[in-house]
């Protein structure tokens, strides 16, 4: 996702993304920042992929609701 830039700064980014991890849980990434900077990630483990797949989504919601734009999605199912 992403916002539009203006005169004075550049557009922001935030990037979501779900990784299996090798103990059977899921890792919900969220990588943000100003393009063209070093961004800040936070990574949260989840028992299920349930439920970080409603981490994901709520977090798309929250950064929805403050300007970003989906830019793309990829993945196995686009049902996001």
């Amino acid at each position: 996702m992403q916002t539009p830039g203006g005169q004075h700064y550049p557009p922001k980014f935030y990037h979501l993304l779900l990784q299996p991890d090798l103990l059977g849980g899921w890792t919900l990434v969220r990588e943000w920042g100003q393009q063209g900077s070093a961004g800040r990630t936070k990574k949260v483990h989840f028992a299920t992929r349930e439920e970080a797949e409603s981490a994901l989504i709520a977090s798309r919601d929250v950064q929805i609701g403050r300007g970003y734009r989906v830019v793309f999605v990829q993945g196995l199912e686009n049902r996001l």
